[in-house]
């Protein structure tokens, strides 16, 4: 976690956040703030925001009077909605179906943030993906594998929840090459739907995925660290995508001789 948002691009900024587990293991979580081309600006999720960062954020966006909207991107990322709300009132609150039925009080939108029709609201700025294949909102609690998914392509960054995970260990074991590597979340499995179908639904998105964002630059991820162009260590993003895609195909090629 830091206090201080991590300039990616002249209009994008990320901050790391902290999210613990059982209150002890701190796996991490994020929010994005874009500058659009109207000069208005969108979160990216929502967080409980220190001083020193809402400070940051109120000298970028005229004390949140610039923020026009808040994109609530995972299902099951619910925690700091209410309070991102309350801080910017103003801003148009967009959330999942599960979103909505978490928190019914509270001043949604009409649209989902899954829905296409908030996606060509905002294709001036953004091209967004949602996985093809995996249940966006699991019956499992446990099971997060799933999230809308968003690039930036001004800046070429992508914004993503759990569904891609970017893994870099420090000395020694990074020294041995273990801890650089661009992955699908481990909940895959699990998220995949249980019919004929579904992986080879979930092959044919992740293909588009990289034909379609492999130029990306950078990656802000949830709950490890980020992959940024300048300081990408190897392989371009695409490159390290595809990678992602064969580490998963043992899963895949499981799941169609069960299903289909």
């Amino acid at each position: 976690m830091t206090d201080h948002w991590l300039q990616i691009s002249p209009d994008f900024w990320n901050l790391p956040g902290s999210f613990k587990i059982g209150g002890i293991l701190d796996v991490g979580t994020h929010i994005s703030l874009v500058r659009r081309g109207n000069g208005k600006f969108v979160l990216l999720d929502s967080y409980t925001l220190s001083d020193e960062a809402g400070r940051e954020l109120d000298a970028l966006t005229n004390n949140g009077a610039d923020i026009e909207a808040i994109l609530n991107l995972h299902p099951f990322h619910t925690i700091h909605v209410k309070n991102m709300h309350e801080r910017f009132p103003r801003a148009r609150l967009y959330g999942t179906a599960r979103h909505l039925e978490r928190f019914p009080k509270l001043r949604w939108e009409s649209l989902r943030t899954e829905d296409p029709d908030l996606h060509k609201l905002y294709a001036e700025d953004f091209d967004f993906s949602i996985p093809r294949g995996v249940d966006f909102i699991s019956a499992n609690q446990d099971v997060h594998f799933s999230s809308v998914m968003v690039l930036h392509r001004a800046s070429g960054t992508m914004h993503v929840d759990d569904t891609l995970m970017y893994l870099r260990m420090a000395p020694p074991l990074g020294w041995l090459g273990l801890g650089d590597s661009l992955r699908f979340h481990i909940t895959l499995a699990k998220a995949l739907e249980k019919r004929a179908g579904a992986a080879a639904d979930f092959r044919a998105w992740a293909q588009e995925l990289i034909e379609q964002w492999g130029g990306a630059r950078n990656l802000c991820a949830a709950h490890v660290v980020n992959l940024l162009d300048q300081d990408n260590p190897g392989a371009s993003m695409k490159e390290r995508m595809q990678g992602a895609l064969s580490q998963v195909e043992k899963i895949l090629a499981k799941h169609e001789k069960k299903y289909g």
